[in-house]
């Protein structure tokens, strides 16, 4: 059987080697345009193969040929390589929005020679995060995405952006400490931060040092994926950058973190203890920021809120803890990534046809510019979860989830996400009336929407249409995904198959020994 295995790091070398040479071309802007989307190409179709091969069994490479739990391995199974493609697909889409932006504008928010660099850097630290498989190489990523984020969510130098970037900052060198503070006494406690290893000997340690180590990671987590109440920042922050920025952060670095809760509560901590906690925090993601959703009269405000209170979803199916639960989570995780990200690129040429994002300034888009009324109403609909778009398949399968757990507190989290579903319906309706179809203060002149903006919108909504289309078969990878996760055993032998790769040799030392 061929061994596809030298697929796995592509994600992540490809786009740091584009980087580089983007670097290099600062000077030659149209060679930096070719490098880049060229480099995500590439990511695109790397990630397509591995979603493929994952389908059989994880796909693990040792970096440097050294085996674990000496050498860094990246595994690329179900859950990894949908993200990795959903991801890849989202950056690929941005990215040719931003360069139309660009192309469009001579202002502050077009992209500038650091732009592509930073943005491939970004992508790779995406890319790390969800193939890594130790703690330490999962650190790595996050902080290469969060150093590339500083520097693209201040793009342009206002004063809005950097007070906004420094929140963000704040607030993320926080999280970073815990992370690094969790690591540290993980590694202390096991003698190890490989994941495959941790899920052998974290069972063996004292419960209750395993339960503060729990507790730490889900508070880094928590805090990068923006669960209530550590959640407050994200309203503040991702609405000042520009439009493509935005929108692929509100789209990937919140689901990184939700992606890390994921795989750290399945493979490590999979007993259950902190499960109740888990459901009361969900529900208050999802209602308070729903509510918070409901007061906003600016359009990104009110998308933030949205993007808040939506990972309570994602929340509520990890707390429950069983297969439909995860199935419908990572399914979730998938629709949300698109979904979202389209919505902040439709609210970009809002704010470029109507000159704000105030709803109370806005109104009468839908005369001047119909397509751009339905670029928004489709993906706002499939965020509130109408049948029979892909919003909907998550929902139902996440009440099918609760009802199937059948606890009190599993029925008061279908309550709330059927009460929280409602209120997005209601609060994205009131901002398409009053962005569409209210009179607006002041007569608007005829606007032409750049192609180039509007294309890859175009494309992205097609793409969460795709989930609804594709329902089926995804529903069903995601079962697998799922069954995999709570096994836990393929994931662990793929990483060490009979202890072999366990003693931390690479294939070269023991050819010479």
């Amino acid at each position: 059987m061929t061994d596809f295995s030298w697929i796995a790091p592509l994600p992540v070398v490809i786009p740091l080697s584009a980087a580089g040479l983007a670097l290099a071309l600062y000077r030659r802007p149209n060679l930096q345009r070719l490098v880049t989307v060229g480099a995500l190409s590439l990511v695109l179709v790397a990630s397509l193969a591995l979603l493929v091969l994952a389908d059989d069994g994880p796909v693990v490479v040792d970096v440097g040929g050294w085996a674990a739990p000496v050498g860094i391995d990246l595994v690329a199974d179900r859950l990894s390589a949908l993200m990795l493609t959903i991801s890849s697909a989202v950056t690929l889409c941005v990215l040719l929005y931003s360069l139309a932006q660009g192309g469009e504008d001579d202002e502050e928010s077009a992209p500038v020679s650091i732009y592509h660099p930073t943005y491939l850097v970004l992508t790779a630290g995406v890319a790390n995060a969800f193939l890594s498989g130790d703690l330490f190489n999962l650190y790595v990523g996050f902080e290469i995405l969060l150093a590339a984020s500083y520097v693209l969510i201040t793009l342009g130098g206002t004063g809005e952006r950097i007070r906004a970037g420094t929140i963000y900052i704040v607030v993320a060198l926080l999280s970073s400490v815990l992370f690094l503070i969790a690591i540290a006494m993980i590694y202390a406690a096991t003698g190890t931060v490989n994941l495959a290893q941790l899920a052998i000997r974290l069972p063996e340690i004292d419960p209750g040092v395993s339960l503060v180590l729990q507790v730490l990671l889900l508070l880094a987590f928590a805090i990068k994926a923006a669960i209530f109440p550590l959640s407050a920042w994200l309203p503040d922050s991702y609405p000042t950058a520009p439009a493509p920025v935005t929108a692929v952060f509100a789209g990937l670095l919140t689901k990184v973190g939700v992606y890390a809760i994921i795989r750290t509560q399945t493979l490590l901590f999979p007993d259950g203890r902190l499960d109740d906690a888990l459901m009361w925090v969900a529900l208050a993601t999802m209602v308070i920021g729903i509510l918070g959703a409901v007061a906003q009269d600016d359009i990104k405000r009110l998308l933030s809120f949205t993007l808040v209170s939506h990972i309570g979803f994602m929340v509520f199916g990890i707390a429950l803890a069983t297969d439909l639960g995860y199935t419908a989570a990572i399914y979730y995780v998938a629709h949300h990534i698109t979904v979202q990200t389209a919505l902040f690129l439709v609210v970009g040429l809002v704010e470029r046809a109507g000159g704000s994002t105030s709803l109370t300034k806005l109104g009468g888009l839908a005369k001047l510019t119909p397509v751009l009324a339905i670029l928004f109403f489709v993906p706002a609909m499939n965020l509130a979860g109408i049948p029979p778009l892909s919003g909907f398949l998550g929902k139902i399968g996440l009440l099918q989830a609760g009802v199937q757990v059948g606890t009190p507190l599993a029925y008061v989290l279908v309550v709330g996400s059927v009460l929280t579903s409602l209120l997005t319906l209601y609060a994205l309706v009131k901002a398409w009336n009053k962005a569409f179809w209210q009179t607006p203060e002041e007569p608007r002149p005829p606007v032409r929407l750049p192609f180039g903006m509007v294309a890859p919108t175009t494309a992205l909504i097609a793409v969460g249409l795709l989930l609804t289309v594709a329902a089926g078969p995804l529903y069903s990878y995601t079962e697998r995904a799922a069954a995999s996760l709570t096994e836990r055993t393929p994931y662990i032998y793929a990483v060490l198959p009979d202890g072999e790769r366990g003693q931390g040799v690479s294939d070269d030392v023991a050819e010479d020994g």
